[in-house]
């Protein structure tokens, strides 16, 4: 009965998790065709490989027939080194008819889309030894061409030395950087600074959303004329899209047209009505209440929703034995309430904690990353950056956070109100 669940939580959560968790153990980068992909071992881009060895042997054979002396030596070597590493490459398993194969879609135009043709698994002390040769071959050629008399003969050195390093990025060392990426964010400012922002946005939102939700909560389920509007008409923030909310508080922040921040400027709010988008601290303010003013409906239906359960009885008995006002919330509200509050502040705190829109249309993430969360921070390194490694890490850490704030709630502030029902 319970496997369908989790095979749904394994399928929808903990899969995505456990990629982003591979995925960071790689310096696994886009931007980088030798990181493009995951490599536990040392491969050879056969595709660019073998179009960039055609001509290179090609430019090699024609540079040696003009050098002389001691270039045409040295010349000779990064040849004969070439042609041996060429060979040992031939001669792995496997990588001949895979080469072959290569060389014939090459020769047809046909592009190679299939990971399995395009890399061939080579040693990972082969790899290194060839880079190396590559990267010591490709700074003679330069100084040949460098000292060179013969312009022409300089030319050509330069555009050997230029294939030599595109051969050498064809050769690709293993990407499996294990937990470093881990340790680096970890003792990184900006990392620090990003989960700061987000915990202060976080504890100060979801705060004051829990009272001013609570108050609403308690207006709304007294009975009066206009109760059905008055409820309908609280909920408009919550209805309006995060995004499009986002854009119009942005207006309304404006320094120059900005009725918002022409009347905090009015009240003595603020020193001048440019600072709410201009100043860190005018930033955070400006997220945070934009996110309260967002979603504090959101608070108070859930805590509605709580206040409907309590039986009316009770307050009459309550009233009965002469108890006020204030004692019947701190005596009878808060506790049978506290429930609802739990979960209320569970779904805010993980909502808030995971912001991303809000903040990315209203700020950017500004100015100079005094808005800019953790969920903003790992969206730049993954996409803006195409850092798939580093990005992923910060997606592991954005998880393990929420992880433990769930905990949190679970263990130490939910423990109670299981107390005295087991067993029931």
């Amino acid at each position: 009965m319970v496997a369908p669940a989790l095979i749904l939580v394994i399928l929808v959560t903990l899969w995505p998790v456990a990629q982003s968790f591979y995925n960071s153990l790689f310096d696994y980068r886009l931007s980088d065709p030798s990181r493009s992909e995951r490599f536990l071992d040392a491969n050879m881009d056969l595709e660019r490989y073998a179009n960039d060895y055609f001509y290179l042997e090609r430019d090699l054979e024609a540079l040696e027939s003009q050098a002389s002396g001691d270039d045409a030596t040295a010349i000779a070597n990064i040849v004969s080194g070439i042609s041996e590493f060429h060979t040992e490459l031939l001669e792995m398993d496997g990588v001949s008819e895979q080469y072959e194969e290569v060389e014939e879609r090459i020769a047809s135009f046909s592009a190679i889309a299939d990971s399995d043709l395009k890399y061939a698994e080579v040693e990972n002390e082969w790899a290194e030894e060839y880079k190396a040769f590559l990267d010591d071959a490709e700074a003679q050629l330069e100084g040949i061409s460098e000292n060179a008399q013969d312009e022409q003969f300089a030319t050509v050195a330069s555009n050997v030395a230029g294939s030599l390093s595109s051969v050498n990025t064809a050769v690709i060392e293993s990407n499996f950087i294990g937990l470093s990426n881990y340790g680096r964010y970890l003792t990184e400012g900006r990392m620090w600074q990003a989960m700061w922002n987000t915990l202060l946005f976080t504890i100060a939102s979801v705060g004051a959303e829990l009272v001013l939700g609570l108050l609403i909560a308690l207006l709304i389920n007294r009975v009066f004329i206009g109760r059905g509007i008055v409820r309908a008409s609280v909920l408009i923030p919550w209805a309006i899209p995060t995004a499009v909310a986002a854009m119009m508080w942005g207006f309304l922040y404006d320094g120059q047209t900005g009725i918002v921040a022409h009347y905090f400027e009015q009240f003595g709010l603020i020193d001048d009505a440019s600072v709410l988008l201009s100043t860190g601290a005018g930033g955070m303010f400006s997220v945070i209440f934009a996110d309260v003013w967002k979603t504090t409906p959101y608070m108070a239906l859930l805590l509605l929703a709580g206040l409907q359960t309590i039986s009316g009885s009770l307050y009459e008995a309550a009233e009965v034995d002469g108890a006020s006002k204030w004692q019947q919330f701190w005596k009878i509200t808060l506790p049978l309430l506290k429930s609802a509050i739990l979960v209320a502040l569970l779904f805010r705190t993980l909502d808030a904690f995971r912001v991303f829109d809000l903040i990315w249309v209203l700020t950017g993430g500004g100015p100079a990353n005094a808005t800019e969360s953790i969920s903003i921070y790992a969206y730049i390194t993954l996409f803006s950056q195409s850092n798939f490694g580093a990005g992923s890490t910060l997606s592991v850490i954005v998880f393990l956070s929420v992880a433990i704030i769930s905990i949190f709630f679970i263990k130490f502030i939910g423990s109670d109100l299981f107390a005295g029902k087991q067993g029931r």
